[in-house]
């Protein structure tokens, strides 16, 4: 079995999701649990960091679509930073930067968070 890992900090009000290895239908359910432990203590701002994921499937994506509109619907959101070259274009391919922001960096997604606070 693939290898994956999902490691949560808090950086102020926005939680940071680190995933690690392999993101697919058999791993799947450990980040859909991660998700369920946010919205069960409140937490809709999540910045999912993917610089130590090497594959994402569409299962994985999947995860991501099913999570968003709650956290949107409870003004927070779901900002992706730090992917590779290779899983950025699986979600290119799928249309997903029309739908959820992408930051090079992890501290940017973060203070993008910061700044929509100030309005």
């Amino acid at each position: 079995m693939a290898e994956f890992n999902v490691n949560k900090h808090e950086v102020g009000s926005v939680n940071v999701l680190d995933l690690k290895g392999y993101l697919d239908a058999h791993t799947a359910p450990e980040l859909e649990r991660e998700f369920n432990k946010l919205i069960d203590d409140r937490k809709y701002k999540v910045v999912v960091n993917f610089k130590d994921l090497n594959y994402i499937s569409s299962a994985g994506l999947g995860v991501f679509m099913a999570y968003v509109e709650t956290m949107r619907e409870n003004k927070g959101d779901i900002k992706f930073s730090n992917l590779k070259q290779d899983v950025y274009n699986i979600f290119d391919l799928l249309g997903f930067p029309m739908l959820y922001e992408f930051y090079e960096d992890e501290s940017e997604a973060i203070k993008n968070f910061n700044e929509q606070n100030k309005d």
